[in-house]
């Protein structure tokens, strides 16, 4: 059992409250216009190397309360209007280069009618009509037949992330993402039914999760995915910012995780040779390393997503050990 050392609550209802009364502002947001969008490359399952263009929805927030969650930083509080989420993507495709997939994530999930209005999609799909690849967010409990209708509208391929966190179960549960793994395993069933390529997210060194098990679990968490039939996953080093996670390092039950178990949980993903693993690098120059090394590290993970491959082992006389 998990020895908490702050205030955090047992119950959900309760957690909901304690996560909520630690937040911060939102940010101010425009229902017309997604709150980011660029374009990046990414490894496909073929090998390939293709641009990938992401758009950051602008909707309503979450309906979940995850501890580690940031993402409300940038949603609203009412569901956006019929046509607004359609015009998003006009915005953003219109000032992007090309691209030949695309990511449309919301801060939250793509099959929340709350968030993105069902009689949207029709028009969504008309707008991305033209990439080889379309995918989405979703929550596990969220994944339905409103995820086969919608893969009915699209030209090209498509593809749903779940985020499974971690395999951990008690961890699990503490994240407050009212989820199991084994309703996880049910809904990447159900995509693997219908037909619906599965990727997978998860967190290096969660909280509460001890220093020396981070790597572990974040392994054993990858080949759960791959097991699960997902042919991508993201590994995403846990942060701070959004007030509960604060609170949680002031208790010594987090800590950002160092950019070298990002690295080493990286190495031993691709060595599965299970699926693609990706390294999250978004704001990595902020993670725990060692300055002497932490461009080479990162230029390193950068490589290690494109080729899946684990390159010759960085060494550093300025760091405790080599790796």
């Amino acid at each position: 059992m998990l020895r908490l050392l702050s205030s955090y609550p047992d119950t959900a209802r309760e957690r909901d409250e304690w996560i909520a009364a630690r937040r911060g502002q939102r940010n101010t947001v425009d229902p017309l216009q997604p709150y980011a969008f660029f374009v990046e490359d990414e490894r496909t399952a073929a090998g390939e190397i293709v641009p990938t263009a992401t758009v950051l929805l602008t909707n309503r927030e979450c309906p979940w309360r995850c501890l580690m969650c940031d993402l409300w930083r940038n949603t609203l509080t009412e569901t956006v209007p019929q046509g607004a989420i359609p015009a998003q993507i006009d915005y953003a495709l219109q000032r992007m280069p090309p691209a030949r997939q695309i990511k449309l994530y919301n801060s939250g999930s793509f099959f929340d009618p709350h968030a993105i209005p069902p009689e949207d999609h029709a028009a969504i799909a008309t707008k991305v009509a033209a990439f080889e690849r379309v995918i989405v967010e979703c929550h596990p409990a969220l994944v339905n037949d409103a995820c086969v209708r919608f893969k009915g509208l699209l030209a090209g391929k498509f593809e749903i992330a779940m985020g499974l966190e971690t395999l951990h179960p008690e961890m699990l549960s503490r994240l407050n993402k009212r989820m199991t793994v084994d309703q996880f395993k049910s809904a990447a069933q159900f995509l693997r039914e219908h037909q619906i390529d599965l990727r997978v997210f998860i967190l290096v060194k969660p909280p509460f999760m001890p220093e020396d098990a981070a790597i572990e679990w974040a392994v054993r968490s990858l080949e759960f995915a791959f097991a699960c039939g997902a042919t991508a996953a993201t590994l995403i080093p846990t942060r701070g910012g959004n007030g509960a996670m604060e609170e949680l390092t002031a208790s010594g039950e987090f800590s950002p995780p160092a950019l070298k178990k990002l690295e080493a949980a990286a190495e031993q993903g691709i060595a599965l040779s299970k699926g693609r693993v990706f390294a999250d690098l978004w704001n990595t120059e902020a993670s725990p390393c060692c300055e002497h090394c932490r461009d080479r590290r990162i230029a390193r993970l950068r490589a290690m997503n494109l080729e899946q491959t684990v390159p010759v082992a960085i060494e550093c006389e300025h760091c405790e050990e080599s790796q």
